[in-house]
């Protein structure tokens, strides 16, 4: 039996044609996304700027989301024109397999990942997604900024950034932790997170929702000299 494979890839550019370049296929790219063989679910995705979650975007590092129906589809990807062209652009590219162990909510009125059973030995990866209302846009930034530095000062973190596919409104975190006990502590244990958390339940901020928990299953770094 095929299981479905996840995995997201952080594309580091630094020259100005190069993050030009990468700034289109933001919107390019979904023609040629579109026709891969085996992927059912994508999501191109930009980056917050300042320590990783502030709202004002970071044009030298895009994500890249993809679920293939199997593993083999995904590495055949790997030798896609397309991705071949956008990694010689790139200083580094960080890619993070993932399996989801728990979750809730959709994405586009999606839910793409398949569940595993939980391994303790892997890090935890954690997505939270969400699609906010006009109406409480101003509210939800107002927050951000304290929480955001809580994240990147927390123990146990070993990689986070803010992504998202339009910027303001449709935002989602991405941050790998050392193991299961570490997110929990940050989730139940910061007290302005569960600010947060109280204050979306209460006011009803988003109109769609999405939070998953993934085993961190492998990790890749390249980088071009």
């Amino acid at each position: 039996m095929n299981h479905t494979y996840t995995q997201i890839h952080f594309f580091y550019l630094k020259s100005f044609t190069a993050k030009c370049w990468a700034f289109t296929q933001m919107q390019l790219a979904h023609s040629v996304l579109t026709k891969v063989p085996g992927l059912q679910f994508y999501k191109l995705l930009g980056t917050g700027g300042g320590d990783g979650y502030q709202w004002q975007p970071d044009f030298g590092t895009y994500a890249l989301l993809t679920v293939f129906e199997s593993k083999q589809q995904a590495e055949a990807f790997a030798h896609h024109p397309w991705l071949t062209a956008y990694l010689k652009r790139c200083t580094q590219v960080k890619t993070f397999i993932l399996q989801a162990f728990e979750g809730h909510g959709f994405w586009d009125a999606k839910q793409p990942f398949e569940i595993f059973p939980h391994n303790e030995s892997f890090p935890v990866a954690v997505l939270t997604r969400a699609k906010i209302k006009w109406q409480f846009l101003h509210r939800f930034w107002q927050k951000v900024p304290k929480v955001s530095a809580s994240l990147t000062q927390y123990p146990g973190q070993l990689f986070g950034k803010g992504i998202g596919e339009l910027p303001l409104i449709q935002q989602a975190t991405f941050s790998v932790w050392e193991n299961k006990q570490a997110v929990m502590a940050y989730a139940y244990q910061n007290p302005k997170h569960r600010e947060v958390v109280q204050m979306t339940r209460r006011l009803g901020w988003y109109a769609e929702e999405m939070f998953v928990r993934f085993m961190v299953v492998d990790t890749h770094l390249k980088k071009n000299m």
